[in-house]
């Protein structure tokens, strides 16, 4: 029989899962947006652009599945969602196929589940060759995960992601030189597909769940790959270890506040939409007047998704370069669009080639 965790354990578990609210989506400026009739302002208002009705608790008593690899951290996880919602758990292993002992891992992992009155599923998945393994490995292990947990019946999906993946997190995105969304880090509840994908863990550190599982003598699998310094999640993990300065739970401490940063400047974004209409012949204007730059970058991504939504919008640089040619009064273009100062800014497809 496999000892159940201590009883504060699972009631802080239960409270922090409990605490996870669904997350009531807005417009990202990258996704594409209706178009509103010529000349009246766009968006703002529109209630088809919330998922979810109230933006309240999700916890609806329905089956909650569980991504457990077999490590400590998916295990602990598995302990600790068995005892605080018994009867409603169930998980699933995912076998990658890029490592020989994959298969006994989850066959242990299965025994464990039977143990806990848990129903288990090894999802078997192939992943692409490439540069980006670990990247491959992910996409195929979400669509997999995904999958099984609707046809199950479950309405989200958890995983063991926990404070220490979040400072690794924080560390990766600062080197990359990440903006305020890129700090927000790993968010505790986001949707996945026809699902939502929940991380009650990021309260907890490491140490506190190999402690979890260990004090319940459960053997946990090991990967290999997390020291493999091939990979940046590796190095940004052996760095924090060898510097006691870079403390995960003050690099932790930058998500939460990075995703009131970029609440504050999205709801900003949105209560300019007025900026934004659209002429009799499809074009888009947009009038920076007086805004703030960050906020006139966003107006300007939702302008170019209106413009073209068929399009990837631009990043970085490229939005950089677009930014500051419009600024500086410039005719710019930018793939099928071309761009003309003002204000206000007007952006309009530019005519297809024609060949002789």
């Amino acid at each position: 029989m496999i000892p159940p965790p201590d009883d504060r354990l699972v009631a802080r578990f239960r409270g922090d899962f409990q605490s996870v609210r669904r997350p009531t989506l807005t417009r990202h400026p990258s996704e594409s947006w209706g178009l509103s009739p010529p000349g009246e302002r766009v968006g703002a208002g529109d209630p088809s652009f919330r998922w979810d009705d109230d933006g309240g608790e999700w916890d609806d008593g329905r089956k909650l599945a569980l991504a457990v690899s077999g490590g400590p951290d998916s295990l602990a996880l598995l302990l600790l969602a068995a005892h605080a919602f018994p009867g409603r758990v169930i998980a699933a292993t995912v076998d990658h196929g890029l490592r020989a002992e994959a298969a006994t891992e989850a066959t242990a992992v299965a025994a464990i589940c039977a143990g806990l009155a848990v129903p288990h599923i090894t999802l078997s998945v192939t992943v692409a060759p490439g540069a980006s393994v670990q990247a491959a490995a992910r996409r195929a292990r979400y669509a997999a995960l995904e999958g099984w947990a609707v046809a199950a019946g479950a309405t989200v999906l958890l995983t063991a992601h926990h404070l220490d993946d979040q400072a690794e997190t924080i560390l990766m995105r600062v080197a990359r030189g990440a903006g305020i969304a890129g700090l927000a880090g790993i968010r505790p509840v986001r949707p996945l597909g026809r699902i939502i994908l929940a991380r009650p863990l990021l309260g907890w550190t490491k140490a506190d769940l190999v402690a979890i599982a260990a004090a319940a003598g459960l053997a946990s699998a090991d990967d290999p790959s997390n020291r493999d310094p091939r990979f940046d999640r590796a190095r940004a993990r052996q760095l924090i270890a060898a510097t006691p300065w870079l403390a995960p739970a003050r690099l932790a401490a930058l998500a939460p506040r990075s995703v009131e940063i970029e609440e504050a400047l999205a709801y900003a974004a949105q209560a300019a939409e007025v900026r934004i209409t659209c002429d009799n012949d499809g074009a888009i204007r947009l009038d920076p007047t007086g805004l703030p730059r960050e906020i006139t970058r966003r107006l300007l991504l939702a302008a170019i998704a209106l413009a073209d939504p068929e399009s990837s919008p631009p990043r970085g640089p490229a939005l950089d370069r677009l930014l500051n040619a419009l600024v500086q009064s410039k005719i710019a273009t930018l793939g099928r669009l071309r761009f003309a100062p003002g204000p206000p800014w007007r952006i309009s497809r530019v005519p297809p080639h024609r060949s002789n």
